[in-house]
């Protein structure tokens, strides 16, 4: 026998957060993707134009993934960039202050965007809550 039930009827779980190895996984394809068309359009010099789309590459996936992935998306950006996007190509270097700024950049970009959703996630929860007196059942609104 099929039961009919309203769609809007019950409370709707609040959306789990990827995976944190597909998040990486996606970080990495992106970070590639965006530091090679930062090289094609810009050139290896200019660092600041690559570092603004990968702070944007690590909110977007913030936005998705759980706090525990943060560390490790900004470190693999930061990877991208550093090693690919400023010469010389295909070396790591360590430059004291600039490379911790960048790993700050791309850290905080990451938390933010994961703070913002579970922020939004939660006020759309809290909003789905019926109010005082409300039992939220189909048989109360005949």
């Amino acid at each position: 026998m099929i039961d009919w039930v309203l769609v809007r009827a019950g409370a709707r779980p609040v959306p789990q957060p990827v995976a944190t190895p597909l998040v990486w996984a996606t970080a990495s394809g992106g970070a590639v993707i965006l530091v090679a068309v930062h090289y094609a359009l810009v050139g290896p010099g200019r660092p600041g134009p690559a570092l603004a789309a990968l702070c944007l590459l690590a909110a977007l996936l913030g936005l998705c993934a759980r706090f525990s992935a943060a560390p490790g998306t900004a470190l693999l950006c930061w990877l991208f960039l550093n090693g690919f996007a400023i010469p010389p190509l295909g070396t790591l270097t360590w430059a004291g202050q600039r490379d911790a700024f960048w790993l700050t950049c791309l850290c905080a970009a990451t938390l933010l965007g994961t703070a913002l959703a579970r922020f939004l996630h939660a006020r759309a929860a809290y909003r789905r809550l019926p109010a005082r007196g409300e039992t939220g059942d189909a048989a109360d609104s005949l």
